[in-house]
């Protein structure tokens, strides 16, 4: 059976002008990105007019959210603003989607928004995806040519089921670890265990999705200090040598984040990986070495 092919996703956050989201964007399909992604924050761009900008100024580079916010959103009119990127973006849009994460608190209460509870945010999560579904093969939005790939991100048990049963691509935003780790292997087990949850949670489905993890770090042997500040933000309670041993902080020569990635494809089939744009430069070389 063939392996699935890799695909590599660069996210991007901080403000720009047009200018600037256009050269971002040709930058990373130079550089062999499969997709540049946006995020969904009160204070930073808004997603879908950023994403036809950033299509506009490429002509292979996918373009995605990582991961819109579904609190913020009526599922009738997100499948509006999603059909119509899809339409402008010549089918390159690739829906991301997230039941919102507790830190976003402070976003809900200056939009004038109530904050469910974590359980009432993922079943949210669950209703919007269905009723987007039940739209878009009703015809009542923009007319879509094409099945619009699902992304569903994030690490609870709870919001990891939803995605196995929704989503295209399930994006492990993060995989937890012992706090006592200390060692890559307790990492990679980490992982392996992820997986296998998510392969019991999809069942029968579980070959038609494609895995993702969130590289939370990424250390080039030559190329300077890392940059660990994402992946220390997420594991406060792990030091710089335990954060080393997470799976999504890729370190080593290009050619030894290569192999490990080749690994965690063959042995855990997981193939789609979204790097911050920190490390846009430095990941690019493992993407040359893979290709």
């Amino acid at each position: 059976m063939t392996p699935r092919p890799f695909r590599f996703a660069v996210g991007f956050a901080t403000p720009a002008s047009r200018t600037e989201w256009r050269e971002r964007a040709r930058r990373a399909e130079d550089l062999g990105y499969t997709a540049a992604l946006v995020a969904d924050h009160l204070g930073l761009m808004s997603p879908f007019p950023t994403m036809v900008a950033l299509a506009e100024a490429t002509e292979r580079l996918h373009v995605g959210t990582m991961v819109l916010n579904a609190g913020f959103y009526r599922p009738a009119l997100l499948a509006r603003d999603v059909a119509s990127t899809d339409l402008l973006t010549d089918g390159r849009f690739e829906f991301g989607i997230g039941a919102g994460p507790d830190f976003a608190k402070p976003e809900f209460e200056a939009a004038g928004l109530p904050f469910p509870s974590g359980r009432a945010r993922i079943e949210f999560l669950r209703e919007t995806l269905g009723e987007i579904r039940a739209l878009f093969e009703n015809g009542h939005q923009p007319p879509v040519q094409r099945r619009i790939p699902v992304l569903v991100a994030g690490s609870g048990d709870r919001l990891v089921r939803v995605a196995a049963e929704y989503a295209d691509t399930v994006a492990l935003a993060g995989v937890a670890v012992d706090p006592g780790i200390d060692s890559e292997e307790a990492g990679v087990a980490a992982l392996a265990r992820r997986v296998e949850f998510v392969r019991e949670a999809a069942g029968e489905r579980f070959a038609e999705i494609e895995i993702g993890l969130t590289v939370q770090g990424v250390d080039v042997a030559g190329q300077g200090a890392a940059d660990l500040s994402i992946a220390s933000m997420f594991n406060p309670q792990l030091s710089e040598a335990q954060l080393r041993c997470l799976p999504g902080v890729l370190h080593g020569s290009a050619a030894e984040i290569a192999d490990t990635l080749r690994h965690y494809r063959d042995a855990y089939s997981v193939t789609h990986y979204s790097v911050p744009s920190s490390q846009l430069d430095a990941f690019a070389q493992v993407i040359e070495e893979l290709r």
